[in-house]
């Protein structure tokens, strides 16, 4: 009896994640993807692997498998990325209680530690020393440079895993167990999955209007190189962050640090932003982001929300150049609380959405590009 065949539906690293697991399992897979190279969500973030971020259980260990798998696929394409770690910079007594609150209930999870002053000095000459408590340092993250990295990888997996990609090629149907393309060819399989986003919702707008998934539209920008390559080393983030990702949720001091944001940061708590900085292999810097939520926005970047990523990452950090070269947002599919949706609308097909982090809720970050 031959090998079973699988379509992935979309050639972003949800499908590419899918069509590895899926040739792992001894299918013979094709991708299909409409575009000719990958240009959504997958290239239009930081290219953060970021496990700091995950409540430990079953998303941290999912976390951390998927770092393995990330860093496995890149050493055998010979792909670039830096195991860099991460800085939590804290310039508040109630920020630094949350950080070591984090440490306390993780010694057992993960390899992180609360480091003073001097010691952030030693670990980057990017942070911004005045009136610095500490930082939580955690030396489980990577950066990738998802530009590169994700036009690359497909032919990693077709030397190692034998999947097909088919770029430029839009699938208009699925109806059990068979797609129909653009140009009107139909190819019968066992197996589909469809790994497109919210974009699902053009092949199945019933399942899309009942799955409550909404949409986030992020802000990002990139510096212009740091001058004589200088680097930053840890990807760096500010208190901010601690009030934005589901690992810190459940901390006894969290709740009342909430509150202070809203004060001190208000407008970047409406507006949902919360600040990292990673960079890339030519020594530019990635700056975001922000969160917006509805099911369409204007396709415009708004430029008091990069200022207000700016004045907030001038608070704990000090480059050699703030010069902006680029600036974009990407758009995502987010069903707030969950980390996936899986839907099986027929037989033999299935729809699967991974959102990229398990973020906490903020009643008071804006719903629609109305605003």
């Amino acid at each position: 009896m031959g090998k079973k065949n699988a379509v992935v539906v979309g050639a972003g690293i949800v499908g590419m994640a899918t069509a590895r697991a899926l040739a792992i399992k001894g299918f013979q897979v094709s991708v299909y993807e409409r575009n000719t190279f990958s240009v959504g969500a997958s290239v239009r973030n930081f290219g953060m692997v970021w496990p700091i971020g995950q409540p430990k259980g079953k998303l941290l260990d999912r976390s951390m498998r998927s770092r393995e798998i990330w860093l496995d696929l890149l050493d055998k394409g010979k792909i670039w990325y830096n195991p860099t770690g991460s800085l939590h910079l804290f310039y508040h007594d109630d920020e630094m209680l949350v950080g070591e609150e984090f440490v306390t209930q993780n010694e057992n999870y993960r390899t992180c530690r609360i480091v003073n002053p001097k010691e952030v000095a030693k670990l980057t000459e990017a942070a911004n020393p005045k009136r610095l408590k500490g930082a939580l340092w955690s030396d489980t993250e990577v950066i990738v440079e998802s530009r590169e990295a994700i036009g690359l990888l497909p032919k990693v997996l077709e030397d190692n895993y034998k999947i097909k990609f088919h770029f430029g090629k839009t699938v208009t149907k699925v109806k059990e167990n068979k797609i129909t393309l653009s140009d009107g060819k139909k190819v019968e399989t066992d197996l589909i999955v469809i790994c497109s986003g919210a974009d699902f919702e053009t092949l199945f707008p019933e399942e899309f209007s009942h799955s409550k998934i909404t949409k986030c539209k992020l802000q990002m920008m990139r510096t212009v190189s740091q001058p004589g390559n200088w680097s930053i080393g840890p990807s760096l983030c500010g208190g901010l962050t601690l009030a934005h990702y589901g690992a810190f949720e459940k901390l006894p001091s969290l709740q009342k640090l909430k509150k202070r944001f809203e004060v001190d940061w208000k407008e970047q708590v409406k507006w949902g932003v919360h600040v990292l900085v990673s960079q890339s292999p030519n020594f530019e810097l990635t700056l975001g982001d922000s969160h917006e939520y509805g099911l369409n926005f204007d396709p415009f970047d708004k430029q008091f929300i990069n200022h207000l990523v700016l004045d907030y990452l001038q608070t704990f950090s000090k480059f050699k150049s703030l010069e902006i070269a680029q600036t974009w947002n990407g758009i995502y599919a987010k069903l707030t609380g969950k980390t996936e949706f899986i839907a099986n609308p027929e037989k033999g097909v299935y729809i699967l959405n991974v959102y990229r982090d398990w973020e906490t809720d903020r009643k008071s970050t804006r719903l629609n590009s109305s605003h």
